[in-house]
């Protein structure tokens, strides 16, 4: 069995509040919904390309049922009245040839701007090194200027889509 190793911790973000970054698991697929619902508009079209009014249940399942052979990822969890709250994730999937992986990141609205993704994306970039994945790629709406910048402070180079003009790729050598 495949395992990719990550310690759970507290990580601080720039407007002071803390959160806890851990793996994801099946078990947080109500979590996972529930974050879901406090994403924007916006911030669903940026993350999935396409407006997206509600999750894809079967989807998720399937993508939190293939960890850790098929991927990894990371939560970024608050205390709630009901326990936690899911307010960022990060992920990677790999691809067919097992070297690379293509990831993922969404903030919720309340923690947009605080530095959640950029720790959050450094975390998965970290796992996937110890995973031993040579390059890891992702894609980005061209008008995505927040993430396209957090990106290319993380060393990924951006280019063009060749197969849509609204479309970056964005690749880093792990």
């Amino acid at each position: 069995m495949v395992t990719t190793v990550f310690a759970p911790r507290v990580a601080a973000l720039r407007d002071g509040r803390k959160v806890r970054l851990r793996a994801l698991l099946p078990s947080d697929e109500q979590e996972l919904l529930d974050a879901f619902e406090r994403l924007g508009a916006n911030a669903r079209y940026m993350r999935f390309m396409v407006a997206v009014r509600e999750p894809n249940v079967e989807r998720l399942r399937a993508v939190l049922s293939s960890f850790p052979e098929k991927g990894f990822a990371i939560g970024a969890t608050v205390p709630a009245p009901d326990g936690i709250d899911i307010v960022g994730t990060a992920s990677f999937m790999l691809a067919p040839a097992g070297k690379e992986c293509e990831f993922a990141v969404s903030v919720t609205g309340d923690w947009a701007g605080a530095g959640l993704g950029r720790v959050l994306l450094e975390a998965v970039i970290k796992a996937a090194r110890g995973r031993g994945l040579a390059r890891m790629h992702g894609f980005v709406l061209a008008r995505n200027k927040p993430m396209l910048k957090l990106a290319a402070s993380l060393g990924f180079e951006s280019t063009p889509d060749p197969d849509d003009r609204a479309l970056r790729i964005v690749t880093l050598a792990l």
